[in-house]
């Protein structure tokens, strides 16, 4: 079932086909015309009806202490994939962490539901094929919203399937696979709870989310510390030097 959606995709993506119009374009966004659907759909059906009611639900009930071993443990079962992308990047410093951290938490962490490598100085170091990607010089591609799974890129969407199906995790069966992307998806909207706010003052939620989340990829590509453009100036140094 995955595969025909992600040739549709490409296929969208590679034609160009969806016009915007010119006040509207964006290089990065070719395809928002399709994009936008998809967002509303995103946010107005399945957020509205099924992932925040979800959410709040899965908050009110799960006690806190049970949440932190529930992440704990899904980090720790992605932390070799982390490793694996860590060696490609060139950070074998990176690689060595998470691989200490892997060892450390699935023995004296429990299966990772503790999370012991932190409190030995060995924090987590988040890596995945999308970054990797981005750290062999390929650009972010097309800007993507992905039904049910909100924004990506052409280059991100590769690393997520690589990630997911390609490396470590493919040793997960089905069943676990789901649970792992189910807890991902509810923690992950339980961060956004507290934003919820200002995504509904933004003048476009659309924009604002697809501008967030470029800034956060490029914070994520440069380890915390991407590159300051300079802004462009319209002053005449030496008109300025006569003052």
């Amino acid at each position: 079932m995955l595969k025909p959606i992600l040739a549709a995709l490409s296929a969208i993506v590679m034609s160009g086909c969806v016009s915007v119009p010119a006040e509207k374009q964006d290089e990065r966004d070719p395809i928002q015309a399709l994009n936008r659907p998809i967002y509303d759909f995103n946010m107005d059906v399945l957020d509205t009806y099924i992932l925040r009611p979800v959410t709040v639900g899965y908050v009110e009930v799960m006690p806190q202490p049970v949440r932190t071993g529930l992440v704990n443990f899904t980090t720790n079962l992605t932390t070799p994939t982390d490793a694996i992308n860590a060696g490609l990047q060139g950070k074998p410093a990176s690689m060595g962490v998470n691989v200490a951290r892997f060892l450390v938490n699935s023995t004296v962490g429990i299966l990772g539901i503790f999370d012991v490598a932190t409190s030995l100085g060995l924090g987590h170091q988040d890596e995945d094929f999308g970054q990797t990607l981005g750290v062999w010089g390929f650009g972010d591609g097309a800007y993507l919203m992905l039904p049910a799974m909100g924004p990506s890129t052409a280059r991100n969407l590769t690393g997520d399937i690589v990630d997911n199906y390609v490396l470590p995790e493919i040793a997960l069966s089905t069943p676990q696979t789901l649970a792992l992307f189910a807890i991902k998806a509810v923690e992950a909207r339980a961060s956004l709870m507290a934003q919820e706010k200002l995504l509904k003052e933004s003048l476009d939620p659309y924009i604002f989310v697809k501008d967030v989340y470029f800034q956060r990829q490029l914070y994520e590509l440069y380890d915390g510390n991407p590159p300051i453009k300079e802004e462009p100036t319209d002053f005449d140094e030496d008109f300025l030097e006569n003052l």
